[in-house]
């Protein structure tokens, strides 16, 4: 039986391959559906937001045994003709949580009162809060703030490490698919989006990044060593990356999930709706949908952007050339950078174009991208060594 260990050993190697950049069509098409999902879900049922958000009056009541909690405590706020409906749910073991519209103070007594006959028990285990609606207002417009800034830093700290904008591009294109996909599972699913969740949004941000980034790194130094010994293409050097950072994604990703699957089990059965639990939430979705972007939409885009570059389209063809003499793709070991050393049917190539001095492509890009043309160590630079004459014999 094979072990997971050996798996990933063969998906570093390239012994075995999944093609994540070849099949970018499948992969957008997925995202694809999950975007539209989430469209459909943000037009047609929107955002269920918090009392923070909209505004209104909190009734907290303990100390309930009752088990019809939720329909006795709406009957209760509609006797009062003014309160409205009522949003009815269970915080902890004995505590239910009453929301209704805004209500002034004679109301919120005569709603106190009602919810303490029909649930039996005392006024002095119940109390009021109000909240008004310019607080999350507050909230929403400085998490907004904190995301532009966000994304501005993160397309420049990208551009300038990466030495391109491009993949600047692909990592912010995977971090709005993570968010909207996000809010989106949100909207359909009808949870509840508070304050704790705005800042859970925006940490998953930085998840989905720090993966991104780590993919990323790894495309860049196989992408390199291809276009210094010609043995790979681009797209089949970036997707050697992808299937050697695969088995680190998962682990990195089941690690940061599984904590945060038992506070969620931990807040559905015992704490009920509260800061951890939207948190968590928020968390456990948004982490989930990153480790899926940078796999199978931010490397895939990259490659896609920059396909049709001349370095690229170089690089490929060299890499054909190479594959067709030697039957097929590399391994990763057989790939290593070469950027000195000719075989025997390059050399013999160069020979016959009459040149003594056979340019190869360097192993190190330039900023841009093109390759830097060396010279093979072996080249000379003046005349041919000539043979030693004998000297002289002495007469």
């Amino acid at each position: 039986m094979t072990s997971f260990a050996s798996i990933g050993n063969d998906l570093y190697t390239g012994k075995r391959s999944v093609d994540f950049v070849g099949r970018y069509k499948r992969w957008y098409v997925v995202s694809g559906v999950f975007v539209l999902l989430a469209a459909i879900g943000l037009v047609w049922h929107g955002l269920n937001l918090s009392l923070e958000f909209r505004g209104g009056s909190e009734f907290r009541v303990s100390g309930v045994t009752s088990s019809s909690y939720e329909q006795t405590a709406k009957d209760a706020v509609t006797s009062v003709s003014a309160a409205g409906a009522a949003e009815v749910t269970k915080v902890g073991t004995d505590t239910v949580r009453v929301q209704t519209e805004k209500l002034d103070d004679a109301q919120a007594e005569q709603v106190k009162t009602a919810l303490a006959r029909d649930l039996g028990v005392p006024e002095t285990k119940i109390s009021s809060s109000f909240v008004g609606p310019s607080w999350g207002a507050s909230v929403s417009q400085k998490a907004l703030k904190a995301l532009v800034v966000f994304l501005a830093l993160v397309s420049l700290v990208m551009a300038i490490y990466f030495r391109t904008w491009k993949m600047a591009v692909s990592g912010l294109v995977a971090l709005l698919h993570d968010l909207f996909i996000t809010v989106g599972i949100y909207a359909l699913a009808g949870f509840e989006v508070s304050p704790a969740t705005m800042i859970g949004f925006l940490t998953i941000l930085g998840y989905s990044l720090y993966d991104t980034v780590v993919v990323f790194d790894k495309v860049r130094e196989n992408t390199g060593e291809a276009m210094g010994n010609g043995r790979m293409t681009y797209a089949q050097a970036a997707n050697l990356a992808v299937n050697q950072t695969l088995v680190r994604s998962i682990n990195t990703t089941v690690v940061a999930l599984l904590p945060i699957a038992a506070i969620l089990v931990i807040g559905f059965l015992f704490l009920g709706p509260g800061t951890l639990l939207d948190l968590s939430l928020a968390l456990f979705v948004g982490i989930a949908v990153g480790a899926y972007s940078s796999v199978f939409i931010a490397t895939p885009l990259f490659v896609h952007l920059r396909a049709h570059e001349p370095a690229v389209q170089d690089l490929d063809k060299r890499a054909k050339r190479y594959q067709d003499r030697h039957g097929g793709v590399v391994s990763s070991s057989d790939a290593a950078p070469v950027a000195h050393q000719l075989d025997a049917e390059e050399q013999a190539e160069a020979d016959r174009e009459g040149t003594d001095e056979p340019e190869r492509v360097g192993a190190r890009p330039t900023r841009d991208g093109a390759p830097v043309r060396e010279t093979h160590r072996y080249a000379q630079s003046g005349p041919r060594n000539q043979p030693r004459r004998a000297p002289k014999s002495r007469r």
